[in-house]
């Protein structure tokens, strides 16, 4: 999961839920944004996602090695290792 000392100050107040993989974490916060944080690799792949994650979402599922989210629309936002399943741009 590693160090969430470079996400303490958004992780400080308004966390509702926290999951997990074997790689890192997700935090979902009021207003549905999401916090990550753990294996570099891992989570640099919620940055390509990161506007997708800034509002909206409701919950947030993690795999080893992937998470999704679900947001109030109904969208699937995944990120991670895309072969356990961190990539669903062909199915979306």
């Amino acid at each position: 999961g590693g160090d969430s000392s470079a996400e303490a100050d958004r992780l400080a107040a308004g966390v509702t839920s926290i999951t997990g993989n074997s790689f890192a974490f997700a935090a979902l916060k009021d207003g549905g944004a999401v916090v990550t944080w753990g294996d570099a690799d891992c989570c640099r792949y919620s940055r390509a996602v990161a506007d997708r994650l800034a509002a909206g979402v409701t919950s947030i599922t993690g795999s080893g090695s992937a998470f999704a989210a679900l947001k109030d629309a109904g969208e699937v936002v995944s990120w991670g290792y895309a072969h356990y399943g961190g990539d669903s741009s062909e199915v979306a």
